[in-house]
């Protein structure tokens, strides 16, 4: 199976910012370009034009390992390690290259045919010349949708799965510290129940979890059956090979699923369920930083001052929940760009039209929305710090909370309008210790279950909630 790392793909510029960086119109070459460059080895223009080069080589070296294809014998050990140094060495040298025959040819897949030509002229084999295999009975959508296969797998696996494991692992720390802190939960924005802030985070590392692991289960899939999905120029080749096998066994090689049934292009589905996969995810992390806002906004959580920054730009006591709001708007940048992707990119006219290809250039910035995201999202979490004193005095003057554990034990000893009478007492009035356990003790049920509500307080009726975030 094809790793990327295994190519040893040399990414050697993007890591910091210069000055053109100030005259990029998107901010993820400008502004975030330092914290989007990871994806720059996978979703770049450059990445584009070397998978493209990987898919040629990888092809050609395929047919040479065919027995059917009686004109290409095996290759000789001189002439794999020439192939395989293409690839393994391509630089951004060798992309502006291809670009300058692009200029010429205006066909992005036609200079990399001709940029292999060169490549290899004077490179033979046994019998046939080598370079009349390369592109053999391919369409320009062939080499493409491989391309962005690889691209798009390889940034998942690469720089996005392990960002948003981090952030869970983080996460999931959390819940554990605070598994048994009690906190007054808000239903409608109202007081409710309480439950423990760890079982609040734990929530979002089960939520978080599970979208993750689904994004990393969506299957990546490939067509290369020629112009119009029939393998047409093959069989007028070959008549007698079985391309269907032959080309499933090179997706394979690739670690991709094949897509058999097609019109020129790759229908695209897979990468609808990648890009919805992905914003699932995405919005669960956008509750996540709303809900961290508001607990900073009560007073639950305080943001670390750093040393050196400016929360406000008049107000000097100021300490922004900023990581969290930047990690927001990202994020629905990036949903934005999905979602589009996701209905798009599986309509195309008849056998095809262009207007995918356009569009797929744009994967990267919808890809590098959510890298930011993540990274501001694991920035705010990292300089939170809890104030259990705000979180417990929340709580402890809420008693009418305890209505809901009253009215539950009078309905299991039969007392009638249980509900009602709880409502008559709690509802839209305050509530003291005194009012609810002179309440409790008038109770006609047993004494052991009265002496139980009584001991009952706001901090302790959090019923499974701190076992539940210790076993997340």
């Amino acid at each position: 199976m094809y790793d990327a790392h295994s190519e040893k793909a040399c990414i050697g510029f993007g890591r910091t910012l210069d000055a053109t960086s100030l005259l990029a119109l998107s901010p993820l070459d400008g502004r975030y370009a330092r914290k989007a460059a990871p994806l720059r080895e996978y979703l770049s223009e450059y990445a584009l034009i070397r998978y493209r080069t990987l898919i040629e080589v990888r092809w050609l070296q395929h047919l040479a390992d065919e027995p059917s294809i009686a004109e290409l014998e095996a290759l000789e050990p001189p002439i794999k390690d020439v192939l395989n140094k293409i690839v393994d060495d391509f630089s951004a040298d060798d992309a502006t290259r291809i670009k300058t025959l692009e200029a010429k040819t205006n066909h992005d897949v036609k200079a990399v045919e001709y940029y292999l030509q060169q490549k290899l002229e004077g490179v033979a084999v046994k019998s046939g010349n080598l370079v009349s295999f390369i592109h053999f009975a391919c369409t320009s959508e062939d080499i493409n949708n491989l391309s962005y296969a690889l691209m798009l797998r390889d940034a998942r696996h690469r720089v996005l799965l392990p960002a948003m494991r981090q952030l869970t692992t983080d996460l999931r720390e959390l819940a554990k510290k605070f598994a048994a802190v009690p906190m007054l939960a808000r239903t409608h924005g109202q007081p409710a129940t309480p439950t423990t802030l760890g079982k609040e985070i734990a929530n979002f590392v089960y939520r978080l979890q599970r979208q993750a692991e689904l994004f990393a289960a969506v299957s990546i899939h490939g067509k290369f059956n020629g112009a119009v999905g029939n393998h047409n120029a093959h069989v007028a080749a070959y008549p007698n090979a079985d391309w269907i096998a032959i080309t499933d066994r090179f997706l394979d090689s690739l670690g991709l699923q094949p897509t058999r049934y097609t019109t020129q292009i790759e229908p695209h589905d897979w990468i609808a369920e990648y890009c919805q996969a992905l914003a699932r995810f995405n919005t669960v992390l956008i509750d996540l930083c709303r809900d961290f806002w508001s607990y900073i906004s009560l007073g639950y959580f305080r943001s670390r001052p750093v040393a050196g920054e400016v929360g406000s730009s008049t107000m000097p006591h100021k300490v922004n929940p900023i990581d969290f709001e930047n990690a927001e708007g990202n994020l629905g940048l990036a949903n934005e760009l999905l979602g589009f992707l996701a209905t798009k990119l599986p309509v195309s006219r008849w056998q095809r039209d262009l207007t995918d290809s356009t569009v797929l250039r744009n994967v990267g910035v919808a890809l590098g929305h959510a890298l930011i995201a993540l990274e501001a999202a694991a920035k705010g979490l990292g300089k939170l710090d809890a104030d259990l004193a705000t979180i417990a005095a929340d709580l402890e003057d809420r008693w009418e909370v305890l209505a809901e554990a009253v009215q539950t034990v009078m309905r299991r000893y039969g007392l009638p309008d249980a509900y009602e009478q709880l409502k008559a007492l709690t509802r839209g009035r305050a509530i003291d210790e005194s009012i609810m356990r002179e309440f409790i003790g008038g109770l006609p049920i047993p004494a052991e279950e009265r002496r139980r509500l009584l001991e009952l307080a706001p901090s302790s009726y959090t019923g499974l909630a701190a076992e539940l975030a210790r076993r997340i």
